[in-house]
């Protein structure tokens, strides 16, 4: 049995009754939140969605960390996508009373898991430059994604106290502990994957952000320190092949995004 099943109560909905399909663990993330309306984020999403509020505004998440044991049952370890470093750009929406996460974009410093996660999961992913490197507890982390939309991404960062696991209930819990993804085929298809881990060992952390421009395509500026800093260590995860839940659908492109006024953090 996977790891990641040792505990189960923890879930919002049931385990899908269908065999999972991919493992990965997930490893030295920061997750760094920014309070936006949500009204202004909303055109960012398919229709079917709604973004979500927790404490009478939406969250922007930044979320780099390093991917490792990434393998497609039942084959074998693949070493040309089994680890690599990735960074994502995050909302928290929901839909039919089932919260999950949004990736406006997702950088990854393997060519072939770009292509893969495009191809399969329909997620907009993009080839970056990537380092990542540690110091005792530290994480210095580094990607810069060229092309049509360049971004840039540098921070360092550590946790600040032992690892404990989120309360419901609180904002901590809400933006982690969510089970599932959100995605859109090019032709408007929605689909949900379902994912799942134990619950999130999560640490305070604290960082120095250099640069970070991840929302510039989307006209979002985030400005100043994150709200929330939190850090986990490692979890092991698994995830379901795609569920279609609708089918042409409106959409907005996520790159390039129209011009429009700067959303600043609330």
């Amino acid at each position: 049995m996977h790891p990641a099943f040792a505990r189960t109560d923890h879930r919002p909905w049931p385990i899908p009754d269908r065999p999972w399909a991919w493992r990965q663990t997930w490893l030295d993330l920061l997750f760094a939140h920014w309070p936006i309306p949500a009204a202004a984020l909303q055109p960012l999403v398919p229709a079917p969605l709604k973004v979500q509020e927790f404490g009478g505004t939406s969250w922007v998440g930044v979320v780099p960390f390093r991917m490792q044991g990434v393998r497609r049952r039942p084959l074998p370890d693949l070493p040309w996508i089994n680890a690599f470093p990735e960074l994502n750009l995050r909302l928290y929406v929901e839909h039919d009373g089932k919260p999950g996460v949004w990736f406006l974009s997702l950088d990854a410093a393997n060519p072939v898991a770009v292509w893969a996660a495009r191809r399969w999961f329909h997620l907009p992913y993009f080839h970056a430059r990537m380092s990542v490197a540690e110091d005792q507890e530290r994480c210095i982390y580094h990607s810069e994604r060229r092309g049509a939309s360049p971004v840039r991404f540098a921070a360092e960062y550590r946790p600040t106290a032992p690892p404990s696991e989120t309360q419901p209930g609180t904002l901590e819990h809400w933006l982690t502990e969510r089970y599932c993804l959100y995605a859109q085929a090019p032709d408007g298809t929605l689909f949900r994957g379902e994912i799942h881990h134990q619950p999130w060992p999560i640490q305070p952390a604290e960082a120095t952000i250099a640069a970070h421009d991840l929302g510039r395509p989307f006209g979002i500026v985030l400005n100043g320190p994150p709200t929330l800093l939190q850090f986990s260590k490692r979890i092991d995860v698994v995830v379901w092949s795609l569920e279609r839940l609708t089918e042409r659908c409106r959409t907005q492109k996520a790159i390039p995004v129209p011009a429009r006024p700067a959303l600043r953090p609330a």
